[in-house]
């Protein structure tokens, strides 16, 4: 995966902290929607947990309910963005994300007075454009998009939760940034 710290500052900081303390490492794969998206990042493991690094310790940034949505005009949900997942709040985003799986065309959705011609054309191979200027879309899948697609593929039960547990085993950051403070 790629991060986007110049226009998703909170989010990949939020999201590289809790990579690097090992907070994702063992958590579960929540909820999974074939041809949608795959989510995760809750340690409870059924989408009503998780927190941001700033819970607590930082009221300009944090809310009590999580950090605010940073909506950017240069990223979009295509297929393999990661964007934070969230509950109808906008300034709910905490430790929970997701990635864009959808598999089919969706650019006959968009116009191009409104979308650039090359992300008109980076929606022909899938992605949710109806998310787009809901969330902070922070990251995009490089390589894996088949582990991806994999998880996305499999049965699921009550609440979209996988009927067999698929679990983060642990994020590795291979290449840091550092946060002007």
């Amino acid at each position: 995966m790629k991060l986007f710290p110049k226009y998703a500052p909170l989010a990949v900081e939020n999201f590289l902290t809790h990579a690097k303390e090992g907070y994702y490492n063992g958590v579960t794969f929540h909820r999974v929607i074939k041809n949608f998206m795959i989510q995760t990042g809750d340690p409870k493991g059924d989408g009503t947990g998780g927190e941001s690094i700033w819970k607590g310790k930082n009221s300009k940034i944090d809310s009590g309910s999580g950090f605010k949505t940073e909506i950017s005009s240069y990223l979009y949900n295509i297929r393999g963005a990661l964007a934070m997942a969230r509950s109808s709040n906008p300034n709910s985003n905490g430790s929970q994300f997701f990635i864009n799986q959808n598999t089919k065309d969706s650019s006959n959705q968009l116009s191009s007075t409104t979308y650039p011609e090359k992300i008109i054309e980076a929606y022909k191979k899938g992605g949710n454009p109806s998310l787009d200027g809901n969330y902070t879309v922070f990251g995009q899948v490089i390589s894996g998009m088949d582990v991806v697609d994999k998880i996305a593929a499999t049965e699921t039960g009550e609440n979209d939760k996988p009927k067999k547990e698929i679990k983060i085993e642990k994020i590795e950051v291979i290449k840091d940034y550092t946060f002007k403070k």
